[in-house]
């Protein structure tokens, strides 16, 4: 028997009522689901390095999977990102047969919401501990509690790239009382070259060490005048199981360039 669902972009996608195989196309939901449900994957992105023990078929890249090697592990279910998966891709594989389900986060309220309906709804499952952990946690982090600062943040470079609008990691900044100087871009990831980035003077560059992996000796050079912290990209960007840690590992980061 099969239920018909809608993902998070309104698509219709029927589900078995039980889900025994699953292909995630997206790091951190491949993370949530092998926490939830272990062994239920059996495919994965090169990218999807957590949990670090996971052992399931790779299917190269979010942006290039190997769709022949998708469809051959016959999954009941595909999960997949609007932002980290191309549309080609995603309707090759409604072509081929699979089932696909897509969210959309751009914000941590959303990101909860997200991961509710795909492991309750979709994958049959009940709400694990560490996203009970990860609410609880998240709840306890009062904007008020820190300075009120503008920030600019790259996340590449030749060319720099930084947030600009509806990103998941700017909502989370935003519990840090950090204004993002590119909140209100047209585009969602604008390219800014960097003398339009220095001269925003910004009080505070935040670095990421993905995408783009900015480093002390990359990146920080390029704002000599203003303060820079780096820290993880799992922690910034991704929603699962990492969002239990992200709220101290955040503050620890954001605190230490007070």
């Amino acid at each position: 028997m099969t239920s018909v669902l809608l993902d998070d972009l309104g698509y219709e996608v029927t589900v078995p009522r039980e889900v025994r195989r699953v292909v995630s196309l997206v790091p951190s939901l491949t993370e949530a689901v092998a926490e939830t449900a272990p062994g239920l994957l059996v495919g994965a992105t090169d990218w999807c390095s957590h949990p670090a023990d996971l052992d399931v078929t790779r299917v190269r890249g979010t942006k290039n999977p190997d769709l022949q090697a998708v469809t051959a592990l016959a999954p009941d279910l595909v999960i997949a990102n609007e932002e980290e998966n191309r549309v080609a891709d995603l309707d090759a594989l409604r072509a081929a047969g699979l089932a696909v389900w897509v969210t959309q986060v751009r914000t941590l309220d959303e990101a909860f919401s997200s991961l509710d309906r795909l492991l309750g709804d979709a994958l049959g499952r009940d709400a694990p501990p560490w996203l009970a952990a990860a609410r609880h946690a998240w709840a306890a982090i009062d904007p008020a509690a820190f300075p009120r600062r503008i920030a600019i943040v790259p996340i590449w470079r030749r060319p720099w790239m930084v947030l600009g609008r509806d990103t998941f990691a700017g909502d989370l900044l935003t519990r840090f009382n950090i204004a993002n100087v590119y909140a209100h871009h047209a585009d969602r990831y604008p390219r800014i070259p960097l003398p339009d980035l220095v001269a925003t003077r910004p009080d505070l560059v935040v670095l990421p060490d993905e995408p783009y992996r900015f480093t002390p000796e990359d990146g920080p050079e390029a704002f000599p005048e203003t303060p820079a912290v780096l820290l993880s990209g799992r922690h910034l960007t991704w929603y699962g199981p990492s969002l239990t840690e992200a709220a101290q590992a955040l503050t620890a980061a954001l605190t230490s360039s007070d």
